[in-house]
């Protein structure tokens, strides 16, 4: 079951990242790209992660029918408007202003995976609005050596 949540436009990101650690939230950012964030701490502590990229570990075929497209290489779900333009709740032609996924409500999952080898780590992308300490901070981590990772890549490094 997946639960839909109408918010004040305002509040529309910050909102949810304050409820259960493992929620998962969609939202549309700049009228541009769908955002997908899953919060990282307490209920309360208001702390959410962005997700830029996924490497599938099952259902490429599903992924690949969505997205119209018959390809294993990493450009099916590299970058925010690649990786939930086609979710599942993006079928059907819905618009999704903003979108909750409760812990354990199913279509989504957090699992464990294996520990990574190396860890890569950059400033983020995509912020150079934001305050200097904030646009040259190291908050952007991926896995080394994975073909899934968004664009730049020159600008991640071990750390």
């Amino acid at each position: 079951m997946i639960r839909l949540v109408m918010v004040d436009l305002a509040l529309q990101q910050e909102q949810p990242q304050f409820l259960e650690q493992g929620d998962m939230h969609m939202y549309l950012c700049y009228g541009l790209h769908s955002m997908l964030n899953i919060v990282a701490d307490k209920e309360g502590v208001g702390a959410a992660v962005l997700i830029r990229s996924c490497a599938p570990i099952c259902g490429l075929e599903t992924i690949q029918q969505r997205r119209g497209q018959k390809t294993d290489k990493p450009v099916l779900l590299l970058g925010l408007g690649r990786l939930v333009k086609h979710w599942v709740l993006q079928q059907n032609g819905l618009t999704i202003a903003f979108t909750l996924l409760r812990v354990g409500a199913g279509g989504l999952e957090l699992l464990d995976g294996p520990e990574p080898e190396k860890i890569l780590i950059g400033p983020r992308v995509g912020i150079e609005y934001a305050l200097p300490e904030h646009v040259n901070a190291l908050w952007r981590f991926a896995i080394a050596g994975t073909p899934w990772i968004s664009a730049p890549k020159n600008t991640l490094r071990p750390p």
